[in-house]
């Protein structure tokens, strides 16, 4: 065998040389990433979406720490019932705050699971329970409209505005607005337990 090769659990293996194949990449020679990156407009917002029944509303990207199937919740004596409970997220107690609720929906069915949208705050981090996850979308702001009056006014308190877009309206939430007078620090909802 040669220094190239090595002796694994009874089976040779070898490194090899990556090899670059000629005719690889676009006709100009140009690196695909910049090109598609080129592409985009500097203006264009991303959000993370998500589903509350029919409703397509979503976060900006930038404000999702992560996303997860919903894990246990340990509820609160006495919380409100915007608050669903806490989660130990890798040793940090983060609010869970029930959405439907925040935004006037009825409670999720029973037997029906929630998704975890983690978002960072300025009061840190806090989960947003919701129905289903959808994908990062990216939006020209040419299409950005303030809510229309005919929306509950409830929701439209927390919306930073809808996009039309070409299948369905897109409802872009206001993370400090859906937080706000909720008391969601998790310090903030222990200290009340009696």
């Amino acid at each position: 065998m040669s220094e190239e090769e090595s002796e694994a659990g009874g089976l040779a293996s070898r490194r090899v040389a990556p090899r670059r194949m000629e005719n690889a990449g676009p006709p100009d020679g140009a690196d695909r990433r910049v090109a598609k990156a080129d592409r985009r407009h500097d203006n264009n917002r991303m959000y993370a979406t998500f589903f509350i029944e029919d409703h397509f509303l979503g976060v900006e990207v930038e404000k999702v720490q992560e996303v997860f199937t919903a894990q246990e919740i340990t509820s609160v004596p006495l919380a409100p019932p915007i608050i669903a409970g806490l989660i130990n997220l890798r040793g940090e107690i983060v609010t869970a705050l029930e959405l439907r609720n925040r935004l006037g929906f009825p409670p999720r069915p029973a037997g029906m699971e929630a998704m975890s949208v983690v978002i960072r705050t300025a009061e840190g981090a806090v989960n947003l329970l919701v129905d289903q996850i959808g994908d990062v979308i990216e939006v020209l702001p040419t299409l950005f409209e303030p809510p229309p009056e005919t929306v509950d006014p409830q929701l439209a308190s927390v919306l930073d505005g809808v996009y039309k877009l070409e299948d369905r309206i897109f409802l872009a939430l206001n993370t400090e607005a859906v937080i706000r007078g909720v008391g969601l620090s998790a310090n903030e909802i222990l200290s009340k337990q009696p």
